[in-house]
């Protein structure tokens, strides 16, 4: 099993990169996330994840290691491919994704082209808790605001001011803030820019 693949990027698209290590030229099927971090670079280092069925290996390759694991994650739902992990990881960050999950969000993984109700909801059902275990990768659960950041969009939007609106301010501050903020601090610094 491979863990990376380190090497020069020899060619770069929207859905794979071939980099050479050694001579041997290695594809590996990537995602628009992962093809927006790689994409002025002439080398890289690729988190991989080995498909084998009866007709193909197959090389999926992940900037960030906490992708790869949300990544695995997802394809151990039934009925979500590696095709349609990667899709889904095109459209939304592993960060995202987690926050989907814990916070039950079913519309955000609807807007992904080719996830229906079903696959939404089973997605939701199956990984609930699970990413907890990706063991501190996935930023939403590494970064210290993530519980104080959704108490506050809570309270913003209860006092009617629209999710986006609060949503930009709680991250502008938070981008900002050298120290941890309560809740209360945070509230108080996101009203000023909404």
């Amino acid at each position: 099993m491979f863990d990376y693949i380190s090497g020069n990027l020899i060619e770069k698209t929207p859905t794979y990169a071939v980099i050479d290590v050694g001579g041997i030229g290695y594809l590996l099927n990537i995602s628009l996330t992962t093809f927006s971090e790689i994409s002025a670079k002439e080398a890289a280092k690729l988190y991989c994840h080995q498909v084998i069925k009866e007709d193909a290996h197959q090389l999926y390759g992940f900037f960030k290691r906490s992708e790869r694991e949300t990544f695995r994650l997802l394809i151990s739902v039934s009925g979500v491919g590696a095709g349609t992990a990667r899709m889904i990881l095109s459209s939304l960050s592993a960060d995202e994704i987690a926050e989907c999950v814990v916070y039950g969000q079913v519309a955000k993984l609807k807007a992904v082209k080719g996830i229906g109700e079903k696959t939404a909801q089973r997605i939701l059902i199956d990984l609930k808790g699970k990413f907890d275990s990706v063991g501190g990768q996935t930023e939403i659960f590494s970064g210290p605001h993530n519980i104080v950041r959704h108490e506050a969009l809570t309270a913003l939007t209860l006092l009617g001011f629209p999710k986006a609106n609060a949503e930009k301010a709680l991250d502008k501050v938070l981008n900002n803030a050298n120290t941890h903020l309560t809740v209360e601090e945070l509230i108080k610094q996101s009203l000023k820019l909404i």
